[in-house]
């Protein structure tokens, strides 16, 4: 089995729920990366202050994630979005908005390291186009098949970039996803 994308990554999980961290540090750890952990804004400013950081997983409620979002981004590091109770399209819109590389629900925890690959190893669109295209029934699922009807221009402006990125990135991880 050929190594990780994500081995010898430096990952910063991020959750106020010390069960969560414990199985996300284990992932990370079973494909070789080298976690960290915070369970709260400020251990997690100091983490993101005084280390470099090859990747953060944030869990977006009960830390101040979407803060902590913003601060990791401006710091240039890619951040996944991990959430159980804010898991909506308005969330997932936000996400991106605010310079998320994916944006996960909970429950395939022991199973993110493929989309940790996608966000070192692939460009912000592409790794959205990745992310859609794996996770699009689920969405459906969850948020009713009409979720991007309430913010039409914003998924409709975000598939041609998506699409304009892909035509200069080409890459063999990418797919054809219709929003």
């Amino acid at each position: 089995m050929p190594e990780s994308l994500i081995a010898g990554k430096r990952i910063l999980a991020v959750d106020n729920e010390p069960d969560l961290l414990d199985i996300i540090r284990e992932e990370l750890k079973d494909h070789g990366a080298e976690p960290a952990a915070a369970s709260t804004y400020e251990e997690a400013v100091e983490k993101l202050s005084s280390v470099t950081n090859d990747l953060v997983v944030l869990d977006i409620m009960g830390v101040g994630g979407f803060g902590l979002l913003e601060f990791a981004v401006a710091k240039k590091v890619p951040v996944v979005v991990l959430t159980a109770r804010a898991l909506s399209a308005e969330a997932l819109k936000k996400s991106i908005e605010r310079g998320a590389r994916a944006y996960l629900p909970k429950d395939p925890l022991g199973k993110i390291t493929p989309f940790l690959e996608d966000v070192l190893q692939l460009s912000f669109h592409s790794a959205w186009k990745s992310l859609l295209n794996k996770m699009v029934s689920s969405f459906h699922r969850r948020f009713g098949a009409e979720w991007r009807k309430t913010k039409e221009d914003f998924w409709e402006k975000f598939q041609k970039e998506m699409d304009g990125s892909e035509s200069n990135h080409r890459d063999s991880r990418s797919h054809n996803f219709i929003l």
